[in-house]
Protein backbone atom coordinates (compact mmCIF):
# COMPACT_ATOMS: atom_id res chain seq x y z
CA UNK A 1 0.00 0.00 0.00
CA UNK A 2 1.12 3.67 -0.69
CA UNK A 3 1.61 5.93 1.93
CA UNK A 4 0.38 9.03 2.43
CA UNK A 5 1.15 12.49 3.14
CA UNK A 6 1.92 12.87 7.00
CA UNK A 7 -0.41 16.32 6.71
CA UNK A 8 -3.42 15.30 4.23
CA UNK A 9 -5.24 12.54 2.44
CA UNK A 10 -3.25 12.81 -0.98
CA UNK A 11 -0.49 10.32 -1.54
CA UNK A 12 2.60 10.81 0.18
CA UNK A 13 5.27 11.47 -3.45
CA UNK A 14 7.99 12.99 -1.78
CA UNK A 15 10.30 10.52 0.96
CA UNK A 16 12.45 12.99 3.05
CA UNK A 17 14.63 11.69 5.50
CA UNK A 18 16.10 14.60 7.24
CA UNK A 19 19.10 13.63 10.05
CA UNK A 20 18.22 15.35 13.56
CA UNK A 21 20.18 15.19 16.64
CA UNK A 22 22.13 12.81 15.00
CA UNK A 23 19.11 10.14 14.12
CA UNK A 24 17.39 9.92 10.85
CA UNK A 25 13.73 10.92 10.65
CA UNK A 26 11.73 10.00 7.85
CA UNK A 27 8.73 12.09 6.45
CA UNK A 28 6.05 11.22 3.70
CA UNK A 29 4.41 14.71 2.23
CA UNK A 30 2.30 15.44 -0.81
CA UNK A 31 3.87 17.77 -3.45
CA UNK A 32 2.57 21.00 -0.99
CA UNK A 33 3.42 19.79 2.48
CA UNK A 34 7.19 19.09 0.73
CA UNK A 35 7.39 22.66 -0.49
CA UNK A 36 6.30 23.88 2.89
CA UNK A 37 8.73 21.10 4.55
CA UNK A 38 11.62 22.25 2.28
CA UNK A 39 11.12 26.03 2.38
CA UNK A 40 9.44 26.64 5.98
CA UNK A 41 8.62 30.32 6.83
CA UNK A 42 10.95 33.15 7.08
CA UNK A 43 10.89 33.21 11.03
CA UNK A 44 11.44 29.27 11.18
CA UNK A 45 14.82 28.03 12.05
CA UNK A 46 16.85 26.87 8.52
CA UNK A 47 17.39 23.37 7.99
CA UNK A 48 20.46 21.84 5.75
CA UNK A 49 19.84 19.80 2.81
CA UNK A 50 20.84 18.56 -0.66
CA UNK A 51 21.01 20.77 -3.90
CA UNK A 52 19.09 17.90 -5.95
CA UNK A 53 16.03 18.36 -3.22
CA UNK A 54 15.90 21.76 -3.36
CA UNK A 55 15.63 21.52 -7.04
CA UNK A 56 12.75 18.59 -6.92
CA UNK A 57 10.66 20.63 -4.45
CA UNK A 58 10.82 24.22 -6.39
CA UNK A 59 10.02 22.39 -9.09
CA UNK A 60 13.60 22.59 -11.58
CA UNK A 61 14.30 18.91 -11.38
CA UNK A 62 10.79 17.43 -10.44
CA UNK A 63 8.80 19.57 -13.39
CA UNK A 64 7.62 17.47 -15.83
CA UNK A 65 5.78 17.63 -18.90
CA UNK A 66 1.97 16.33 -19.36
CA UNK A 67 2.05 12.50 -19.78
CA UNK A 68 -0.23 10.69 -22.09
CA UNK A 69 -2.78 10.09 -19.97
CA UNK A 70 -2.96 13.91 -18.89
CA UNK A 71 -3.79 14.20 -22.30
CA UNK A 72 -6.36 11.42 -22.93
CA UNK A 73 -9.79 12.72 -22.68
CA UNK A 74 -13.28 11.18 -22.34
CA UNK A 75 -15.46 10.37 -25.62
CA UNK A 76 -18.71 11.44 -23.74
CA UNK A 77 -18.26 13.81 -21.61
CA UNK A 78 -14.98 15.34 -23.27
CA UNK A 79 -13.01 15.82 -19.73
CA UNK A 80 -9.38 15.03 -19.81
CA UNK A 81 -7.38 13.46 -17.01
CA UNK A 82 -5.86 16.26 -16.26
CA UNK A 83 -9.04 18.13 -15.66
CA UNK A 84 -9.87 15.41 -12.97
CA UNK A 85 -6.26 15.71 -11.59
CA UNK A 86 -7.24 19.43 -11.25
CA UNK A 87 -10.97 19.21 -9.69
CA UNK A 88 -10.98 15.68 -8.19
CA UNK A 89 -13.68 14.76 -9.92
CA UNK A 90 -14.91 12.92 -13.01
CA UNK A 91 -17.31 14.09 -15.53
CA UNK A 92 -19.37 10.78 -16.59
CA UNK A 93 -19.12 6.92 -15.54
CA UNK A 94 -17.82 5.75 -18.82
CA UNK A 95 -14.62 7.97 -17.33
CA UNK A 96 -13.88 4.69 -15.10
CA UNK A 97 -13.33 2.55 -18.20
CA UNK A 98 -11.19 5.88 -20.59
CA UNK A 99 -8.87 6.41 -17.24
CA UNK A 100 -9.22 2.93 -15.69
CA UNK A 101 -5.15 1.98 -15.66
CA UNK A 102 -4.87 5.61 -13.85
CA UNK A 103 -7.83 5.32 -11.08
CA UNK A 104 -7.74 2.03 -10.31
CA UNK A 105 -4.15 2.16 -8.19
CA UNK A 106 -5.69 5.37 -7.11
CA UNK A 107 -8.62 4.16 -5.89
CA UNK A 108 -7.38 1.98 -4.11
CA UNK A 109 -5.15 3.78 -2.59
CA UNK A 110 -7.72 6.33 -1.30
CA UNK A 111 -11.02 3.64 -0.36
CA UNK A 112 -8.92 0.00 -0.14
CA UNK A 113 -11.25 -0.89 -2.98
CA UNK A 114 -12.21 -0.37 -6.25
CA UNK A 115 -15.73 -1.29 -6.66
CA UNK A 116 -18.74 0.56 -5.36
CA UNK A 117 -20.44 -0.98 -2.82
CA UNK A 118 -22.98 1.86 -1.74
CA UNK A 119 -26.28 3.78 -2.45
CA UNK A 120 -27.61 4.62 -5.76
CA UNK A 121 -29.70 8.07 -6.31
CA UNK A 122 -33.44 7.29 -6.92
CA UNK A 123 -33.28 9.30 -10.05
CA UNK A 124 -30.19 7.75 -11.66
CA UNK A 125 -31.53 5.85 -14.55
CA UNK A 126 -31.59 2.41 -14.38
CA UNK A 127 -29.23 1.47 -17.41
CA UNK A 128 -25.74 2.42 -18.59
CA UNK A 129 -27.31 3.55 -22.08
CA UNK A 130 -30.05 6.13 -20.28
CA UNK A 131 -27.16 7.27 -18.36
CA UNK A 132 -24.92 7.91 -21.91
CA UNK A 133 -27.90 9.78 -23.14
CA UNK A 134 -28.32 12.11 -20.03
CA UNK A 135 -24.89 12.97 -19.74
CA UNK A 136 -24.50 13.80 -23.52
CA UNK A 137 -27.83 16.27 -23.05
CA UNK A 138 -26.62 17.58 -20.01
CA UNK A 139 -23.28 18.84 -22.09
CA UNK A 140 -25.98 19.75 -25.16
CA UNK A 141 -27.65 21.98 -22.19
CA UNK A 142 -24.79 23.46 -20.77
CA UNK A 143 -23.58 24.55 -24.98
CA UNK A 144 -26.93 26.05 -25.46
CA UNK A 145 -26.74 28.18 -22.11
CA UNK A 146 -23.50 29.46 -23.02
CA UNK A 147 -24.69 30.30 -26.68
CA UNK A 148 -27.61 31.71 -25.34
CA UNK A 149 -30.05 29.50 -27.38
CA UNK A 150 -32.61 29.38 -24.51
CA UNK A 151 -35.33 27.63 -26.64
CA UNK A 152 -32.95 24.50 -27.28
CA UNK A 153 -32.39 24.61 -23.33
CA UNK A 154 -35.62 24.88 -22.62
CA UNK A 155 -36.18 21.89 -24.61
CA UNK A 156 -33.48 19.96 -23.55
CA UNK A 157 -34.15 20.33 -19.53
CA UNK A 158 -37.38 19.52 -20.20
CA UNK A 159 -35.96 15.80 -22.37
CA UNK A 160 -33.77 15.80 -18.88
CA UNK A 161 -36.38 16.15 -16.66
CA UNK A 162 -38.54 13.44 -18.58
CA UNK A 163 -35.72 11.17 -18.19
CA UNK A 164 -34.87 11.26 -14.83
CA UNK A 165 -38.54 10.88 -13.73
CA UNK A 166 -38.86 7.16 -15.71
CA UNK A 167 -38.25 4.67 -13.09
Amino acid sequence: MREKCQKCAKPATYHITDIEKGKPREYHFCDEHARQHINPPEDAPAMPMGDLAVELIKGQAGSREPSAADKQSCPVCQITFLEFRNSGRLGCPHDYEVFRNELMPLLENIHDETRHCGKVPKRAPRNSQRQTELIELRNKLKRAIAAEDYETAARLRDQIKEIEQER
